[in-house]
């Protein structure tokens, strides 16, 4: 069940991205404010009012009524419904503007929406099967980029700022948002924020140097330090990685055909160790790296390495147990000493959640079971974090190790430009999300998992640094969106 809410919750949020940025080929697309007569705008309307809503029974319907068998099985009725109160939660309902189209053509119907907590512009990805009934045999929920039919004014540095001061002000009224905000400029911070409670149980609020777990986000701690030790000749990206990772981790004809650009790019084939064995597993038992070596038992590439994008905790894993290799340290010792450190992140590190670390947030995620309305994440997640994700840092620490990137205090120029290239065309590079858009390259990574989520964009075009924090379900994403679409903006 734990299982199945994960891969719901990682479609929707981090489907986000699929929409907003240009697919390839793509050379124009169109709105249009009409709603479609007949049935599909029928379908369409009903979706809108469910979605509104945020009625339990309602959505139930919908499901059962208005969907195909097919789509309807995908999860329990339970993850269906928590995901469209999620979505309604983060985005205070959708209004309708426009059916998009897109040349070259597109199988997919296009619904675009207003959302009314970020004024952000929101998808409606649908598929309908082909009876009379029009059933919704698909959907997602995405971001998306301006209407064609709108027309956005610049905006000043000055004005961008007050908009979000006003967005961040609505969004912790209304209980939205539970973290903290930075937005700098080179080496000036321009806005922080922080609302919500690190603590629902002792009402213990969110403050700006609260620590929060990143989730995914320690990748690029990881991806960084190879980077280090290849600029050190200790490594190199081509290395095959049965050099560093024995037989005990996985079998040698695996390994023998993996090579450390294999596992940064995630294009070695292998899966994520977050599976069966460790959602029946004690949390407690993962503190070292090593702890982690019998989740990856049985594991096998899906593919030849190299030959496509896989994105994989177990990768970024293997990563960790090729630094202690290298090193003859602990993977959590070389960071600390070569990461955090140079970078003056005081307020980092790889917490073990059984310890009283002060001021860090636990993670909430909505439960309409609950007489609380929230459910805490702590016998969820692992009990340290790793290589792959489940650290802690502050919006602070994360601007230090942006900063700390930008001015080679980590790596050298010529290997962050190794670090931040799109090696496998996916927009990743050696740990971090890579996209060209309106504001020019953004590099970062986000994270997400049952209460937590987090994002940091460096704008190396523009110059901007965004960190996002947050410890509730998807928190973080929608409020870096609207930062980014801000930006978009600003001249």
């Amino acid at each position: 069940m734990i299982r199945k809410n994960l891969i719901v919750a990682i479609l929707c949020v981090f489907s986000f991205q699929a929409l907003y940025a240009q697919m390839p080929g793509e050379k124009s697309y169109h709105d249009e404010p009409v709603m479609p007569g007949s049935k599909k705008g029928e379908r369409i309307q009903s979706l809108i009012a469910t979605v509104n809503s945020s009625n339990p029974d309602q959505i139930r319907r919908f499901m059962n009524e208005e969907c195909t068998e097919k789509f309807r099985n995908f999860a329990s009725m339970e993850e269906h419904i928590n995901v469209f109160l999620g979505f309604r939660r983060a985005t205070g309902g959708v209004d309708f503007h426009s059916i998009r189209t897109y040349i070259p053509e597109r199988k997919e119907t296009i619904v675009i929406l207003k959302d009314r907590n970020f004024e952000s512009w929101r998808a409606f990805v649908m598929t309908f099967d082909k009876s009379e009934d029009l059933l919704v045999a698909g959907l997602n929920f995405n971001i998306a980029r301006t209407p064609s039919n709108v027309k956005e004014s610049p905006l000043t540095e000055k004005q961008f700022l007050q908009m979000m001061t006003d967005v961040m002000q609505r969004i912790c009224k209304q209980d939205v948002f539970s973290g903290t905000v930075l937005i700098a400029k080179g080496d000036e911070v321009l806005l922080t924020r922080a609302c919500g409670e690190a603590s629902k149980r002792f009402h213990v609020p969110n403050n700006i140097e609260t620590k929060f777990n990143l989730g995914s986000m320690n990748k690029m701690f990881t991806a960084t330090a190879v980077t280090q030790l290849v600029e050190k000749d200790l490594l190199s990206f081509e290395d095959t990685i049965d050099k560093y990772v024995d037989e005990s981790w996985l079998p040698k004809d695996i390994t023998s055909k993996i090579t450390v650009h294999h596992l940064l790019t995630h294009t070695s084939g292998l899966g994520s160790y977050f599976n069966e064995a460790y959602m029946k597993g004690s949390k407690g038992l993962y503190r070292k790296v090593n702890d982690f070596k019998p989740l990856l038992e049985g594991e096998k590439p899906a593919f030849e390495p190299g030959e496509r994008f896989r994105y994989s905790n177990t990768g970024m894993l293997l990563l960790g147990v090729v630094i202690e290799s290298v090193t003859g340290q602990s993977y959590f010792d070389y960071i600390h000493k070569n990461i955090y450190k140079p970078a003056g992140m005081k307020n980092s590190d790889s917490y073990e959640m059984d310890y009283p670390v002060e001021n860090l947030a636990i993670g909430y995620s909505p439960d309409l079971k609950s007489k609380y309305g929230w459910q805490n994440n702590l016998f969820k997640h692992v009990i340290k974090g790793g290589p792959a994700g489940g650290g802690f840092s502050t919006v602070g620490d994360l601007y230090r190790f942006a900063r700390a990137l930008q001015t080679g205090k980590l790596v050298s120029d010529d290997f962050l430009k190794v670090l931040l290239k799109d090696h496998s065309g996916e927009g990743y590079g050696y740990g971090f999300g890579i996209e060209e858009g309106p504001s020019g390259k953004v590099v970062g990574h986000g994270g997400g998992f049952p209460g937590i989520n987090g994002n940091l964009d460096i704008y190396l075009d523009k110059g901007y640094i965004v960190a996002v924090l947050s410890n509730y379900d998807n928190g973080a994403s929608p409020v870096a969106q609207k930062i980014s679409q801000l930006l978009a903006r600003v001249k």
